[in-house]
């Protein structure tokens, strides 16, 4: 249930109507309150002040109509930028960032302020009388709405200046690869070392993991495993990661789970397989089953790779032929080199949790240094090897990382990386190009083959940073 309650609270910060909805409401009760302050408390103060002259009613009747008839046009006109903006956006960097920029808000803001002001202006303008409109009744002008009717008028025209400068600002280059980076670093900060349960020291031959879940084991183990199968199709958003323990730690279970968050599952797919079998009854796996979220496309909430494969798509649309702007992928490798940097100082968890009892219950998907690196440059490198001023950042990039790690089996990786990108780049590249590509590769592999390769990658700061 928390795992579905949190995937509609991330669709409703996505959408495009919740907000302008809540302003919306908030107008027409403000609207309301104001009448009846009016209705019950007599606003002759304003009479007293010669630069506040009271509203007489076929001028406040004209002027809030007036207020309402423009906001709901501003506010149709703002909502056909928007829609642009995104359609180009879309079109320009990708689909998978459509829900970047409905989710943006400024744009949500800009839309529920005009609707509002239209709104409030609406319900005010219902209750103003003149002398002998309503038999046996005066004349009424809420002159403290009218007021703040007018004074809402004022904070429009600010927002409509606001989101003029706004749209532009938001569907630049920068500022789209900026968002996405800033997002990417700071999930990398929140989810490590943060982490479901509490990590064990991972081992092969480990005697707290069933004989059913090790890789030599034979059918009367696996005969005790049982398995809960999804009754959705769709991606993953989700995974209740503190339902997970609970469940298991209550029934006697240990889990391996058969997907993480950003995968595609079906109907019928395995989800979870539960040890021992004669324990995981139909409540049970009831509870298991809520805590995945499935819906129809992926998103940030707990997939790190999403945003590394959005920064990838921008690269590789950047570097197409029909394109062909390596300046644009080079600021998409100084921000995914940059979140791999912070990465390669932070330890990754066990695939092997634990609960509050230092009992194994689940046993996750392994998150590897390899497996983000290989996600990240290892994706780009058959579009950055055929360009060389992509080429040279890349490979910049994966230096930046190299100084960022300590641990030899990481800069190993990099190594691998490297050795693979050079490859690539050799038979992509011909001439002066390859040559360039092929000497920085090199200058690259012989720093980081050396005890010392932080002082050596340091000294070559002219070609590790000198591509701006």
């Amino acid at each position: 249930m928390r795992a579905r309650l949190l995937r509609i609270a991330d669709h409703l910060r996505e959408s495009y109507w919740f907000l302008p909805s809540i302003m919306a409401v908030g107008a027409m009760l403000l609207a309301a309150g104001l009448v009846w302050l009016d209705s019950h408390h007599a606003t002759t103060w304003m009479d007293r002040m010669p630069w506040l002259q009271a509203a007489r009613p076929d001028g406040a009747r004209s002027l809030l109509s007036s207020i309402g008839g423009s906001m709901i046009g501003v506010a149709g006109t703002t909502f056909s930028v928007t829609i642009a903006a995104v359609v180009y956006a879309s079109g320009q960097y990708g689909p998978r960032l459509l829900s970047n920029f409905m989710s943006d808000r400024g744009n949500q803001v800009t839309l529920g302020t005009f609707i509002a002001t239209f709104l409030y202006s609406l319900i005010v303008v219902r209750t103003i009388r003149s002398p002998g409109e309503i038999a046996g009744e005066t004349a009424f002008v809420p002159q403290l709405a009218v007021l703040v009717g007018v004074l809402l008028v004022l904070c429009s025209i600010a927002v409509l200046i606001f989101f003029i400068h706004h749209v532009p600002s938001r569907i630049h280059i920068n500022s789209v690869i900026e968002r996405i980076g800033d997002r990417l670093i700071a999930e990398i900060d929140n989810r490590f070392p943060v982490f479901v349960g509490q990590p064990l020291d991972e081992r092969a031959d480990d005697p707290r993991i069933p004989a059913a879940f090790r890789p030599d084991a034979d059918v009367a183990a696996i005969e005790r495993l049982a398995a809960v199968r999804a009754k959705d199709t769709g991606y993953i958003q989700l995974i209740d990661e503190a339902a997970l323990i609970d469940t298991a730690r209550d029934h006697g279970l240990i889990l391996r789970l058969q997907y993480q968050p950003g995968d595609f599952t079906h109907r019928g797919s395995v989800l979870v397989e539960a040890w021992p079998a004669e324990d995981l009854d139909d409540d049970a796996a009831k509870a298991l089953r809520a805590a995945f979220a499935i819906g129809s496309r992926r998103t940030a909430l707990q997939d790190l790779r999403f945003p590394i494969d959005e920064l990838v798509e921008i690269a590789a649309r950047a570097l197409s032929p029909g394109v062909n702007d390596p300046f644009t992928a080079n600021s998409c490798l100084d921000w995914l080199g940059a979140a791999l940097s912070d990465l390669a100082r932070r330890d990754l968890p066990s695939r092997l949790r634990a609960d509050d009892d230092g009992a194994l219950r689940v046993i996750a998907h392994p998150m590897t240094f390899a497996g983000f690196i290989d996600r990240a440059f290892g994706a780009l490198a058959q579009y950055a090897s055929a360009d060389m001023i992509t080429g040279n950042r890349c490979l910049a990039a994966l230096g930046d990382v190299a100084l960022s790690c300590d641990a030899p089996d990481r800069v190993a990786v990099l190594a691998r990386q490297a050795t693979a990108f050079r490859e690539l780049a050799e038979d992509a590249l011909s001439g002066a190009n390859r040559r360039a590509v092929l000497a920085r590769a090199d200058q690259l592999l012989h720093a980081l083959a050396e005890p010392d390769y932080k002082r050596r990658l340091r000294d070559r700061n002219a070609w590790l940073g000198g591509t701006a």
